[in-house]
């Protein structure tokens, strides 16, 4: 599977409440309508400008703080594929599986590129290429893979119990 776009570069320590904020967890929002505030505080104009296929790049621990699931919703229904960080929170790498977004480590790309670049990753190789330069990242296990590519926890689960029946 290969993912192409544009990237939008952050910082380290983006937390939650920057990736979606607080003020609007208690809504009853659609996946479409968290997009329109991802990264409002941040980046005020992100779910206008990203495209299907973009990636974010940010430093370390992104998506500390709370647990909120519409932080990886928000970011995917935006259109983005994929997030390559330096590191993750535990929880939110954990709620982008669940969400079918890609969290990828890579601890040098981030460094290397700036907002607007065009980046390619080839997710069965393991290599992201931009600015002709390749980066190397641990590839999921086949079993992650496959809930990834099944949009998620929940479409990958609704699969096979439909097929067990």
């Amino acid at each position: 599977m290969i993912i192409e776009g544009k990237i939008f570069k952050y910082g380290d320590d983006i937390n939650t409440d920057i990736i979606f904020p607080g003020k609007y967890t208690y809504e009853p929002l659609t996946p479409q309508q968290m997009a329109e505030h991802a990264l409002e505080d941040l980046d005020p104009r992100f779910h206008l400008k990203c495209e299907e296929g973009d990636i974010i790049i940010a430093g370390k621990n992104f998506g500390c703080g709370s647990s909120r699931e519409q932080a990886a919703i928000a970011i995917k229904a935006a259109g983005c594929r994929a997030i390559i960080a330096k590191s993750f929170a535990r929880i939110y790498f954990r709620n982008c599986l669940n969400n079918g977004l890609f969290a990828i480590i890579n601890s040098e790309i981030q460094k290397k590129v700036k907002t607007g670049d065009n980046i390619k990753i080839d997710l069965f190789e393991g290599i992201i290429e931009v600015n002709s330069e390749k980066f190397n990242f641990k590839k999921p296990p086949e079993k992650i893979f496959k809930i990834l590519e099944a949009g998620g926890l929940i479409p990958y689960t609704k699969d096979i119990i439909s097929r067990q029946k």
